[in-house]
């Protein structure tokens, strides 16, 4: 290597990888009031946060999400865990100094199977599926409410509110009675959430899928692959290959030429059992006595494995066609695929980035930004002063700049002013020997000396309009 490509490489600039980024100040400050609201709202209707693993086995996730479908067999980041393959990784490395790029590592991984794996999780119920039989969750009071929000993981084309790093806020509730006013309040609590966040302009979309008793889904199923041999040839390469692993998948395509030919597929709603007819007869009479607008989807179908009955999805404006913020839905036996005893089942997941983008393109998207008090001093008494007011101010709530050098008072006030304060609280010698400190509006000029505990006192006065504002 040159000294030349040497010193390139040196100055190379790292960079986040594509398909994710950094989330800045004061953009995190809204991240943070929407997951804030979500600890609020959640609470009172009983959940309780859990904390799920990055990643878990990558059978776990083949087993409840489904291996045919695209987040398995596309999208999960699945890989040998060197902890458990020590020696052969060892031997591995050594192969790969021998003959570099030969790919050993990546036909290690190939090789091995699915069990031996971890996953960076793509999702996070069947986590929270596999806690509840971990830690025997069946044994506390049913049914369970949880609740999570955190980082998942996918392999897929970056675009608009859609990242390889999402976050997603999402709630469970596992056990308990077959009783549709579980499926009603679950989708009461998250129609509060976005009511709560100011999401303007969403709309709520049900449906049910039946279950797969022979009477019910299953024979839907086999109508509907009729009916899509039938037309075949005019489908789409996905479509086509999802008529053998996943033919309700087809009914969620978003290929315009589609549209005409699922237009004319064969409705579920014709086709669900007595006992499923009832519950979702049950779910919408139990939403419209909980004041929840709805709209029925005939082809909302979700698009994972374990989805049964009622599924539900809520769109909202600024996200282009891609418009689904949130979707969910009941997934009695999950558990019990998993190893786990028979056990009802019903959530959602809210897509945070999507979310929080459809919220800055509706202008509810606005954080406050700088600080309530920038510290102007000078002189070592007065920065003594300045330390004890800090403190002060902090433990009453209030965010305070103190800064660490002395300061001529115009070049303090500027500096406040591109930190966004709202009040200048001066303190020279003069302020302290007569006990009165300066408080300037930054955004007036008005400035008013106070004693201390009056300064305190009319901050918090003026605080409390600017929250009634």
């Amino acid at each position: 290597m040159s000294d030349a490509t040497a010193k390139k490489e040196e100055r190379r600039k790292f960079q986040a990888i594509k398909g994710t980024r950094d989330i800045l100040p004061p953009e995190t400050e809204l991240w943070n009031r929407v997951e804030q609201t979500a600890h609020e709202v959640f609470a009172t209707f009983g959940f309780g946060e859990i904390r799920l693993p990055i990643f878990e086995p990558t059978e776990l996730f083949a087993r409840a999400v489904g291996g045919e479908t695209d987040i398995v067999s596309k999208e999960m980041y699945s890989f040998p865990d060197p902890l458990d393959f020590g020696d052969l990784f060892a031997k591995v490395r050594e192969l790969d100094s021998i003959t570099p790029g030969a790919g050993h590592f990546g036909l290690v991984s190939k090789l091995l199977p699915e069990s031996e794996l971890i996953a960076a999780r793509p999702e996070a119920t069947a986590s929270v599926c596999r806690a509840y039989i971990e830690h025997n969750m069946q044994q506390l009071p049913q049914p369970v409410k949880v609740y999570y929000m955190g980082p998942m993981f996918r392999r897929e084309r970056p675009q608009k509110g859609r990242y390889r790093q999402f976050y997603q806020i999402g709630a469970e509730i596992l056990g308990g009675p077959d009783a549709p006013g579980i499926d009603a309040e679950v989708i009461e609590m998250l129609m509060t959430f976005f009511d709560k966040v100011g999401l303007q302009g969403a709309t709520l979309y049900i449906n049910s899928i039946g279950h797969n008793a022979d009477n019910c889904r299953r024979g839907y199923v086999e109508k509907l692959k009729s009916a899509l041999e039938k037309v075949k040839d005019k489908l789409g390469p996905d479509s086509q290959r999802r008529i053998d692993t996943n033919p309700l998948r087809v009914l969620d395509s978003k290929l315009e030429s589609e549209q005409p030919i699922i237009a004319t597929l064969p409705h579920i709603a014709d086709h669900l059992c007595d006992e499923c007819k009832t519950h979702y007869a049950e779910v919408k009479r139990q939403l419209q006595v909980r004041g929840v607008l709805y709209q029925e989807n005939w082809r909302l179908v979700r698009g994972l494995d374990y989805y049964m009955r009622t599924t539900f999805e809520i769109t909202a404006p600024g996200l282009g066609s891609q418009n689904a913020v949130c979707g969910g839905g009941r997934y009695d036996g999950l558990v019990e695929l998993l190893g786990g005893p028979p056990t009802k089942g019903i959530g959602f997941a809210i897509g945070e980035d999507r979310l929080i983008l459809s919220l800055q393109e509706s202008g509810k998207g606005q954080v406050q930004q700088g600080r309530d008090v920038y510290i102007a001093w000078m002189g070592e008494r007065a920065y003594a002063a300045a330390i004890h007011a800090a403190k002060d101010l902090r433990k009453a709530g209030f965010s305070v700049e103190l800064p660490p050098i002395e300061q001529k008072f115009g070049r303090a006030l500027g500096q406040a002013d591109k930190l966004g304060a709202k009040y200048a609280l001066i303190l020279g010698d003069n302020e302290v020997s007569e006990g009165l400190w300066t408080l300037k509006t930054l955004s007036t000029g008005e400035q008013e000396k106070f004693a201390e505990p009056d300064l305190l006192q009319f901050l918090h006065k003026h605080r409390s309009v600017d929250q009634e504002l």
